[in-house]
Parts: C-alpha cells; sequence; structure tokens
C-alpha cells in the first residue's frame, strides 16, 4: 500500500505530522510506502539520513494556507503540497492520501482530480462520533454545503457501507437529521430526501431524527448536509471539552482526592471525545481513500489515520461501494 501524506498541512505542521508519519512505521508491512509531501528540505532535516527506506518524499515548494480560498488555492498554488498529493492519487502513485490542511482546498482537489465512484455524483465527510451505546457515522461533515436530496440519498449508502464495516453490522441503520420527527416538520431539502429514502428497500431507513438522538442507540448513520453536519460536529466536540473540564473544576474544588479518584475514569472519555484518536474522517465516494484529519491534529492523529486508511484498503469499501451502487444491485 502506498500511503501519501501532506507534511505541510495543518496547524502543527511540518513537526508533528512528520513525527506522526514516522510514529505510525510500525503500522505497516514491509512492502509498503509512506511518500511525504512538502518541501523536501524541511522533511529530510525532520527525518534524518538514515530514513526508512519505506519512506519517500515528494516535494512540493508551495503551501496551501488554511485560510486561503480553497478553489483559488488551488487552481494556482499546483505545486502545493495539498494539490501534489492528491495527483500523486489521481495519478495511480498512491492508494490512499491524509492531510490536516485546509478542508476546502483538498476537497476541491480531490474533487477536481480524482475520479469518483462509478455511481457517486458527491463525496461526503464521513466522522465517527461517539454515543451512549457505541458509535454511529456523521455524513457530509463538511463536504459538500449546497447538497441536493440526491447527494444525500448517495450518502446514506456511503455511510452505511462503512458502518458495515466499520461497527461490523450486517445492514447499519439510517437516520435522516431533522428538527423534528413529525412529516410536515423541515425543509425542502430534508422532505424529498425522505421520500427518497423511504422508498429504496436497499436501505434500513429509520425515518428523521433529532440532534438529540445522535448519542441514543437508534441509528448507526446520521445523514445531514455539510453545512449541518459541520456545524453538529463542532458543536459536538465543543460541548463534550466544555463538560470534561466543568467536571473535572467541579471534582478538584470538592476535593483533590476525588479528581485522583475520578482519573481514570475521566481519562478514558476524554479519550472516546479526542478527535486525535480516530485519525481522520474519511471522503467517501473517490477512487482513492482519502483522509482528512482535523487542523488542529498532531503525530497521534496522523499516525491513528494512516492506521484507518489501511484499514479501508483492507476492507475495500471502495470496492464494497462500486458494488452496492452498481445498476446490476439496485
Amino acid at each position: 500500500m502506498r500511503i501519501a501524506i501532506d507534511a505541510m498541512g495543518g496547524d502543527k505542521a511540518p513537526d508533528q505530522i512528520i513525527d506522526g508519519a514516522l510514529a505510525s512505521l510500525p503500522l505497516l508491512g514491509s512492502e509498503d510506502q509512506l511518500l511525504l509531501v512538502g518541501v523536501e528540505e524541511v522533511i529530510r532535516e525532520k527525518i534524518g539520513l538514515n530514513a526508512d527506506p519505506r519512506i519517500s518524499i515528494v516535494h512540493a515548494s508551495q503551501v496551501i494556507s488554511m485560510n486561503e480560498s480553497p478553489v483559488e488555492a488551488v487552481r494556482q498554488k499546483r505545486d502545493s503540497s495539498i494539490v501534489k498529493m492528491v495527483k500523486l492519487a489521481a495519478d495511480g502513485h498512491a492508494d490512499a492520501v491524509i492531510s490536516a490542511g485546509n478542508t476546502g482546498a483538498l476537497t476541491a482537489a480531490g474533487v477536481l482530480f480524482i475520479k469518483p465512484l462509478a455511481g457517486v455524483e458527491r463525496p461526503g465527510i464521513a466522522v465517527t462520533i461517539p454515543t451512549t451505546h457505541g458509535y454511529c457515522l456523521l455524513c457530509d461533515a463538511g463536504s459538500n454545503i449546497l447538497a441536493k436530496p440526491a447527494h444525500l440519498h448517495q450518502y446514506a449508502h456511503l455511510g452505511s457501507i462503512y458502518a458495515e464495516v466499520l461497527f461490523e453490522k450486517p445492514q447499519a441503520r439510517v437516520g435522516l437529521l431533522n428538527i423534528g420527527t413529525e412529516d410536515e416538520k423541515g425543509t425542502p431539502l430534508v422532505k424529498e430526501t425522505k421520500a427518497l429514502l423511504a422508498a429504496d428497500k436497499s436501505i434500513d431507513f429509520i425515518g428523521y431524527i433529532e440532534g438529540r438522538d445522535i448519542f441514543s442507540d437508534v441509528c448507526d448513520v446520521v445523514i445531514t448536509d455539510g453545512f449541518t453536519g459541520n456545524t453538529v460536529l463542532k458543536v459536538v466536540e465543543g460541548l463534550s471539552m466544555s463538560l470534561i473540564g466543568q467536571f473535572k473544576a467541579a471534582a478538584k474544588a470538592h476535593s483533590p482526592e476525588a479528581l485522583a479518584a475520578l482519573g481514570p475514569v475521566l481519562k478514558s472519555v476524554v479519550a472516546r471525545f479526542d478527535h486525535e484518536e480516530y485519525g481522520g474522517a474519511l471522503l467517501l465516494g473517490l477512487s482513492r481513500v482519502f483522509l482528512k484529519v482535523h487542523g488542529s491534529g498532531g503525530s497521534r492523529a496522523v499516525r491513528n489515520a494512516v492506521r484507518t486508511a489501511r484499514q479501508a484498503l483492507t476492507l475495500g469499501v471502495n470496492e464494497r461501494i462500486v458494488e452496492r451502487l452498481s445498476p446490476a444491485a439496485r
């Protein structure tokens, strides 16, 4: 397997991105390869002269910053680490790509250079969210903010396939995010999507769910547009860290002993909500495995992203998507 990593993307690049790549080497097989894409002299200085033979450097002279206009940056910076990395995959030189860089630029480059899988119109970002009974998958978490009903219908298929592989379920339950469960509620987008999902017997569609239902054991996949999904994701991240911080403060105020006693419990809860633990979110629907790491992700996030990329390749997620969406299967 050949996994390309954007060494220059993210808040903690390049040092922690490269550290994470080096830390992932024990996860790789002897025939696997890591392609570090970025300013060669910076990468070489970091990895040293006696680098692992499974590491290769692909020079890119430009960097797309987090605050640049995605489409313009991709058009104007063709020698950026994001564009060079994505083109490696597009040209068949990489099986998977990983970046913590500008999400919009990464998605734009992916859509521009990498062919979508057969039957897919728009890719969607799938994010794992911890719940009281395990995990659920949210799709789309920010790739397509102007989604159409047909796109959300496809996300139900993409999310179902990934959830069935990830959570080892025979069939994933799909819920459509709405402001209520009543039929009359929701935007035209939501209502039209519901009609499509309800008519598709290959999907285990349970109907509308509300935001609070995400954390209950009512569905395995939550479908929504990219704008709403990204907002939900950021609220979940902020609220979980806020609650954990308040809990720590309250325990410490009660007594230092209480905080010490609760330490292991708090640590396990924090780990469940730590985005670095999951590595990255898959951009489902492209013909190469495509992972977006959180912009603030560090070395542990990159290491775990490599693990997720290998898992997606080994389990054949893309092959399963093509099989599910083929005309013969419908």
